[in-house]
């Protein structure tokens, strides 16, 4: 049985948390961006739509193709997008609705466009792959 020292060594793991962090700080920063470009209803519904393609994307291409490395996905997911990506602001906004057609429309455009977007991650991702169904 052997082991991957890459994964034990404690400067690997620095290096990995690092990179999270720097992820973690350009995902943060992309989400305030959009703030300040839409109002803030259509921005965490943009960042979150985005943020699901983007995340379903790099989950179907590790099963389907492996091109991008477990570490490089590992920064992504959980450092760029768990900071672009908001579900507290979703939840506090769906809470705060001025009205329950306010209401059922931000639920249905954050869960039923970012399943769209996790959809469409999969077929891309299928295409990717060569067309094969899975």
């Amino acid at each position: 049985m052997t082991t991957d020292t890459s994964r034990s060594n404690p400067l690997a793991r620095l290096e990995t948390l690092a990179l999270i962090g720097i992820g973690g700080f350009a995902g943060a920063n992309l989400r305030f961006f959009a703030l300040g470009l839409f109002s803030e209803i259509g921005a965490v519904l943009l960042v979150n739509v985005v943020g699901s393609f983007v995340l379903g994307f790099l989950l179907y291409e590790a099963q389907y193709t492996g091109i991008v490395d477990r570490q490089s996905r590992i920064v992504f997911t959980t450092g760029f997008l768990s900071s672009l990506t908001t579900y507290s602001t979703f939840a506090v906004q769906t809470a705060l609705a001025a009205s329950p057609v306010w209401f059922v429309a931000i639920v249905v455009g954050n869960y039923g466009l970012g399943f769209a977007g996790v959809l469409a991650s999969r077929a891309l991702s299928r295409r990717l792959r060569g067309g094969a169904s899975v």
